[in-house]
């Protein structure tokens, strides 16, 4: 098999821009030559890339799996040439990690300062996003590690064997209000009345676990917020507008500053698993390494 190396950026530059003509102008080719290269890569590989029959272009299942190992090459290509040139600095691989918004700000930290206590000086570049695009990021190779709540009824649709993943901790939901002048919440779950509920956008993973115990419990409420994102809840909840289940990592501070409270016993909180994703075909000497330091048990955190 004869690859050039120019095909992979070629490849990585359609996947990017989903237009032929917009990855030609990217490459500063023609558009023909350009889809030629294309259709030389997906001849040398024996393998159909691109659905052609869709606007913008698709990448098939193969090519979707294939992009993270072009984009791999072409990235460690770099690495080298930087590196020869002294641009580098002695600094080496940085680790790209999309994270879901609230473990960006509540958990990252604090788990990048205890690998780097424990002597693994790695360089890491953050992305919070939501959980379907840091998963699509990382089908594509467009980081090299996620960090998201582990859903058990979807297991967000990743194949193990290709994106395994690591237990690094444990957290729950909490439901949260602002409290009144003596310090008690302002809403009751266990009261007659309906409360009103500051809910998760619908297919949010975790609107999804927060509505199987409102079923489970029967709660009467009235919805008078959506969104997708746990730190916005946690805002309107602060104005006193109403109940929010969010992330005890995400409202340490509040609790301690008796700002929010939670309102309900250990029988209205959720459990959440925090988890680790890779790609297995992603070749990164320091994702190797911070892998197998985590799979050795060190910097566990909950």
């Amino acid at each position: 098999m004869n690859l050039e190396s120019k095909w992979l950026e070629d490849f990585s530059a359609l996947a990017a821009t989903r237009s032929f003509s917009q990855a030609a102008e990217r490459r500063f080719v023609t558009q023909p030559a350009f889809s030629r290269r294309i259709r030389s890569l997906e001849a040398a590989l024996g393998l159909t890339l691109v659905n052609r029959s869709r606007t913008p272009v698709e990448l098939t299942a193969a090519g979707q799996l294939f992009l993270v190992t072009a984009r791999t090459v072409v990235e460690q290509l770099g690495e080298v040439l930087r590196h020869l040139h002294h641009l580098e600095g002695g600094q080496g691989e940085v680790i790209q990690v999309a994270a879901a918004h609230s473990l960006a700000l509540g958990f990252f930290p604090r788990w990048i300062a205890q690998l780097r206590n424990e002597g693994l000086n790695i360089a890491t570049r953050l992305v919070a996003t939501n959980v379907g695009d840091a998963v699509h990021a990382l089908r594509e190779g467009g980081c090299d590690l996620m960090l998201a709540f582990y859903d058990p009824d979807a297991a967000m649709q990743m194949d193990p064997e290709i994106f395994p993943s690591l237990h690094l901790g444990q957290t729950e939901m909490l439901p949260v209000c602002a409290a009144d002048a003596n310090g008690k919440p302002l809403f009751d779950l266990e009261g007659e009345a309906s409360v009103p509920l500051l809910a998760y956008s619908a297919g949010a993973f975790l609107g999804r676990s927060v509505n199987g115990l409102l079923r489970q419990r029967q709660l009467r409420f009235t919805t008078i917020y959506e969104t997708a994102m746990a730190d916005s809840l946690k805002s309107m909840a602060l104005e006193g507008l109403g109940i929010a289940w969010v992330p005890q990592l995400s409202v340490r501070a509040e609790l301690a500053r008796g700002e929010l409270v939670v309102c309900g016993g250990p029988q209205w909180h959720v459990p959440l698993e925090i988890r680790l994703y890779r790609c297995a075909l992603v070749r990164k000497a320091n994702v190797r390494l911070l892998w197998r330091k985590l799979e050795g048990g060190a910097a566990q955190s909950s």
